[in-house]
């Protein structure tokens, strides 16, 4: 996610424009503190159900398991972490959290963390130079997030090196598909959208934006990572999106699994 100051600068003018557009963020704390379970804005209620049941399934499938079987409050870094409401709810479990972005803003990036307590560090830096040394993490979670990454042979290989032996990461709502061909597709469809809606393809920093089979054996073999494939329930509506999909003659939708790694002998 490396990239020079210009188009840096650039992407989170846009992106901070789409999401004000999008209705993100509130003055009200209670707003965040509700989030992911409610929106009270009514703004983004579909988006914040997904999540939601994202959430609930991580807590029961992954980290519970993970909690059980270190005994202690594990150390945790969330990257991608906007907002900072996945790092609250994880504090609540008595948690270490970090919560990590580029995005600062006051109501929808890191500084919209001033409305939970307890307080968790705010960190700003880019997935590929993590500020931290080896060995300082259980688990490291990309929340909503991996698929901004530039190379994710290098973004996953930095969460490598900040991860304690026993731990792992986590992947969670970033889309993947059974091939590249329908991820790019996508990023097309999604670029031609914005550039109609907002007048700019926000493209200024030239992240991957999916996930597809063939890249995660490729990582798997490079990283010597051994994935675990979550499949959550959204519902029949969002299980029969791919028998639509083919009815209709569009490309095949993504899925939203959870996915973890854990890594082997470097």
């Amino acid at each position: 996610m490396t990239c020079d100051i210009h188009a840096r600068r650039r992407f989170l003018r846009e992106y901070g424009h789409i999401r004000q557009a999008e209705g993100r963020g509130s003055n009200d704390s209670s707003y965040y503190r509700a989030l992911p379970f409610e929106d009270i804005t009514g703004q983004n209620v579909a988006m914040w159900a997904m999540r939601a049941k994202t959430y609930r399934y991580f807590e029961r499938k992954v980290l519970a398991p993970l909690e059980h079987s270190l005994g202690r409050p594990l150390t945790i870094l969330d990257l991608g972490a906007g907002n900072g409401w996945m790092s609250y709810r994880l504090s609540l479990r008595n948690h270490i959290c970090y919560a990590l972005d580029i995005f600062r803003d006051e109501r929808d990036g890191l500084l919209a963390a001033r409305h939970y307590s307890p307080q968790f560090p705010l960190v700003e830096a880019e997935f590929d130079e993590l500020p931290f040394g080896p060995d300082t993490f259980d688990l490291v979670v990309y929340n909503a997030s991996l698929h901004y990454s530039t190379d994710y042979f290098a973004t996953l290989a930095e969460a490598r090196r900040c991860l304690r032996p026993s731990g792992m990461v986590a992947v969670l709502d970033s889309p993947v598909y059974r091939c590249r061909e329908h991820g790019e597709m996508m990023v097309e469809e999604r670029h031609a959208m914005f550039s109609k809606l907002y007048g700019f393809r926000s493209d200024a920093m030239p992240s991957i934006e999916y996930l597809d089979m063939p890249i995660l054996k490729s990582l798997a073999h490079a990283l010597q990572l051994h994935w675990t494939i979550y499949r959550p329930w959204y519902g029949w509506r969002w299980h029969l999106r791919p028998v639509t999909a083919r009815i209709q003659g569009r490309r095949p939708p993504s899925r939203f699994w959870i996915l973890t790694a854990r890594f082997g002998a470097s």
